[in-house]
């Protein structure tokens, strides 16, 4: 017999502490060892993300638990959901009970057929009812000989309904992140999640700070249709972002046509020479993915390095996290000159001495808002 009041106990002590992952891990062998003949047993939940429309936590008796599985956008147009036990549950918010020891047909979905080869006899879904407009679902299967009992599927009922709030606690503080990171980038959307929130809440820090955007926007957009403008402008954000990424930035703005990208530096000799350096082999490595995605418009890459204002902005109820300071202007300034030179990657003096890699002196200008003229150099080819 079943302990349905230290199995809640569990949940709402122990099991909501842990990720969700963790928790269908340890609730599941629970039941089983509690008499339940489960074979799996599953959370899932739709999520707001760029890239994923829907998560599941999964348990299974026989190999072992199994990772987080992401679904990606487009989920519902795919054979694995359409005609799914899942689907019924998302759509219709009913349970969804189906016997499987006794012959399928054709119209029972795949799914189905796969747990039934298995050895699965029984499959139970019921809904997650969450307060906001998302929703989650419970999935449980048998391997009994007879599958869940009527005391099983009660018991399952009443945990599904202590689970709700748990999974919903879960997905909002996945939304947030997923938010964050995605409006701001994973270290500036880290400081917002841990309370960095408050206007004036900015830190003077150090960093090599690289501004890039593409060359010819004006006459790209009085030439092409709105959709293929579009298209351009991601295709270039992905170049940069990856570019970016793969060499320890991160984009702290996409403006228009361009983009705002740091790479922090501890303000030591070693680490200005490594933020300088992985700035300018970001700039390169996006010129190397430009070509091989036969990028079709060409762009600008100015680095700077030094000191800026790192924080919050903004008015009382609306506010930005953002960078300020003269070395961001005079690292937006060095790359307006990459198309006035037609060169696709402009240093400041102090960046390019700062890397000590061979670069050519190109100009020297006077910066708007500075007084001293300022020497501007290119990197040799690599």
């Amino acid at each position: 017999m079943q302990d349905t009041d230290a199995h809640i106990a569990w949940i709402l002590s122990t099991g909501r502490m842990l990720g969700l992952q963790a928790l269908v891990d340890g609730l599941g062998p629970r039941l089983r060892d509690g008499g339940m003949d489960l074979m799996r047993f599953r959370l899932g939940m739709r999520t707001t993300h760029p890239l994923t429309t829907a998560l599941s936590f999964v348990w299974e008796n026989e190999g072992g638990p199994i990772v987080q599985v992401a679904a990606p956008h487009g989920l519902e147009s795919r054979s694995a959901y359409v005609g799914s036990p899942m689907e019924h549950v998302a759509t219709t918010r009913t349970p969804y009970r189906r016997n499987l020891t006794g012959p399928l047909t054709d119209t029972d979905h795949t799914i189905l057929h796969e747990l039934k080869e298995r050895g699965a006899t029984d499959y139970y879904g019921v809904p997650l009812d969450f307060v906001a407009a998302s929703s989650g679902i419970m999935m449980v299967v048998s391997d009994g000989a007879n599958g869940f009992s009527d005391d099983d599927i009660a018991l399952l009922t009443t945990l599904s309904q202590v689970l709700s709030p748990v999974a919903e606690a879960h997905g909002n503080f996945h939304l947030a992140t997923a938010i964050a990171t995605s409006y701001l980038g994973p270290n500036t959307g880290q400081r917002v999640l841990d309370g960095q929130i408050t206007r004036g809440d900015i830190e003077t820090t150090q960093a090599a700070i690289l501004f890039s955007d593409i060359r010819g926007w004006t006459a790209l957009n009085a030439a092409e249709p709105p959709e293929r403008v579009l298209e351009i402008a991601n295709g270039y954000f992905e170049v940069m972002s990856d570019a970016v990424d793969n060499n320890g930035g991160e984009i702290l703005k996409f403006m228009g046509d361009g983009i705002l990208a740091l790479f922090p530096s501890d303000g030591s000799d070693a680490g200005k020479v490594q933020a300088c350096r992985q700035a300018l082999s970001a700039a390169h490595a996006a010129l190397g993915i430009a070509r091989l995605a036969d990028l079709p418009v060409p762009f600008g890459t100015g680095i700077h390095y030094g000191e800026l204002l790192y924080g919050n902005v903004g008015a009382r109820e609306r506010i930005d996290f953002t960078v300020l300071g003269q070395s961001v202007n005079i690292a937006a300034r060095v790359e307006a000159f990459c198309g006035r030179l037609d060169e696709p990657i402009l240093l400041s003096d102090h960046a390019a001495r700062l890397t000590g890699m061979p670069t050519r002196h190109v100009t020297t200008e006077v910066l708007k808002g500075l007084d001293m003229p300022m020497p501007l150099h290119a990197p040799n080819v690599p």
